[in-house]
Parts: structure tokens; C-alpha cells; sequence
């Protein structure tokens, strides 16, 4: 028969036990991190909107740069600006790069011109064209909705160069559910806007043929100054999760989707009270 020997007990003061109360901030930054490493970005972005402010912060400092940025996207405005003020200068602006273009124009819109003109400096010469342009733009209009970095490919591509573009894991679903067809130069303001393919012609067509076969032109582009009502209004008629912004020259100048339309006409509180029902929305 087994037995156990049975243990023996102490009882000790409190103040002469050591380890309980260390507790660094970097220790609880790396393990709120654990926690969160299968989190999508929007999940972890509600995550930490609950934590302190310290706490927040303390999570962005110790999350790399790409992480932070999908990070900022998907957080109330506040947030976003409380994060962004609480970097470095320097690191401020590598994660405004990071950051979708439209939105990183958003971010910097909220800020003052002296701080604007400052992180911009600091970007890349080309990251930074992309965000003046787009903040040239009311915020409210197809120019300032648009991302400058959709999916563009020359007409003599083929559409398995086009599925190989839109199956990269780094772009926005949104986003991948287009290929907008331009001359060159494939850079915004691009070469006369042709035309676009969605991604279920796509799959429908013969890998080798070319993408300048299959185009869309029954959709009128934007104009930068479409408002936003206008915007919703055509994304909406033609079923669309994408619309290309073109200039009066009719270059392409970006593209504006569907997800960006509904950060603009849902209530500005729509991500802290994510448990509230929305006017008009049943949850039945």
C-alpha cells in the first residue's frame, strides 16, 4: 500500500516573502501580449480600449510597428491620438507608414499642422506625397475617403499575376477584391484609368489571358470631390465593394471601399459602444 508523507507547514510574515509584488511594466506588457497573439487586429484594438491608459500604453510600446499600425486603425479617435502622443517622434512616423494611407491621413487631420508637418518630415519622401494629397482633401469626400494604394496593374498583365497581387496576405480584404487597370505609370496619380476586374471574373478566366481583356467599364469612376452621400449612394447602386477616384484628366488617384464609407456614417461612438445595438440594426 502506498502512502504519502504528509507535508510540512510553515508559517511565515508576509513582509519576509520576496517576489510577490515584482511586477515590472515590461513584464506586463509581454504577458497582456501572450495573451493577445491570435487576436485580430479589431479584437485586440477592443482589448486594449479597456485596459488603463497606462496599460494601453505600456501594450503599445512593446508591439512591433505593423501590429500597432492595424492596431491604430481600429481604435476610437481618442485612442489613436493618446497612442500616437505617447511615441517617440521618430517611431510616430514609421507607424504612419505603416498605416493604411487613408487612414494615417485621418490620424494626422486630428493633429496640429506644426506636429503634421514634423512627422511627415520624417517619413519617406513618397509615403508623405501620398498623405498630403489625401489631406488636401475634406474628409467627407471621395478624395479624403481614398486609399492611394489600391491594386493597379497594367492592362497586358494576366490574370494570374493578377491573383498572385490580390492573394498577398498583407492586403485589406476590401482592397483585394479588385484590380484596378491603368496605363503607366501603376503608381497614383497613375497613367488614363482603363477600366477594372473583380476578383470573381478572375477565377473565371484562363490564367494566361490578359487582364486588359476582361474589363469592367460600365462603372463611372468618382470624382475627388464626390461627397459622401454621393460615395455611399454609388457603392451601393452598383453593388460594389470598390470604386475607383479619378482626376480630370482621368487618372487614377485611388480607390475608395466600402469599410472605409461606413467609418464615416456610422456614429462616431460606434466602437466603444460595439455592445450597444445601433439605430436600425436588429440583432434578430
Amino acid at each position: 500500500r502506498l502512502s504519502r508523507r504528509r507535508a510540512t507547514t510553515f508559517v511565515v510574515p508576509v513582509e519576509d516573502v520576496t517576489g510577490l509584488h515584482v511586477h515590472t511594466e515590461q513584464q506586463s506588457a509581454a504577458r497582456l501580449l501572450e495573451a493577445y497573439e491570435d487576436f485580430k487586429p479589431a479584437d485586440l484594438a477592443e482589448a486594449i480600449t479597456d485596459l488603463t491608459p497606462k496599460r494601453r500604453l505600456e501594450v503599445a510600446a512593446a508591439v512591433d510597428d505593423e501590429r500597432l499600425a492595424d492596431v491604430i486603425e481600429e481604435l476610437p479617435e481618442d485612442a489613436q491620438i493618446e497612442i500616437l502622443a505617447s511615441l517617440e517622434t521618430d517611431r510616430a512616423a514609421d507607424v504612419l507608414e505603416a498605416m493604411q494611407p487613408d487612414d494615417a491621413a485621418d490620424l494626422l487631420s486630428e493633429l496640429p499642422e506644426e506636429q503634421q508637418e514634423q512627422l511627415l518630415m520624417l517619413m519617406e519622401p513618397d509615403e508623405a506625397a501620398d498623405l498630403r494629397r489625401l489631406l488636401a482633401y475634406d474628409e467627407n469626400t471621395a478624395g479624403g475617403l481614398m486609399t492611394t494604394e489600391p491594386v493597379i496593374l497594367g492592362p497586358e498583365a494576366s490574370i494570374a499575376e493578377a491573383l498572385a497581387v490580390v492573394r498577398r496576405e498583407e492586403l485589406p480584404t476590401a482592397l483585394a477584391t479588385t484590380v484596378f487597370v491603368t496605363r503607366g505609370p501603376h503608381e497614383t496619380p497613375t497613367g488614363r484609368y482603363l477600366g477594372m476586374v473583380h476578383i470573381q471574373r478572375l477565377l473565371r478566366e484562363p490564367p494566361h489571358a490578359s487582364i486588359g481583356g476582361i474589363l469592367d467599364r460600365d462603372v463611372d469612376p468618382l470624382e475627388p470631390t464626390a461627397q459622401l452621400g454621393e460615395v455611399a449612394r454609388r457603392l451601393a447602386n452598383y453593388n460594389m465593394i470598390a470604386l475607383p477616384v479619378v482626376d480630370e484628366g482621368g487618372h487614377l488617384l485611388g480607390a475608395v471601399t466600402v469599410d472605409d464609407v461606413l467609418d464615416h456614417i456610422l456614429p462616431d461612438h460606434w466602437r466603444t459602444d460595439r455592445h450597444e445595438i445601433l439605430p436600425g440594426v436588429s440583432h434578430g
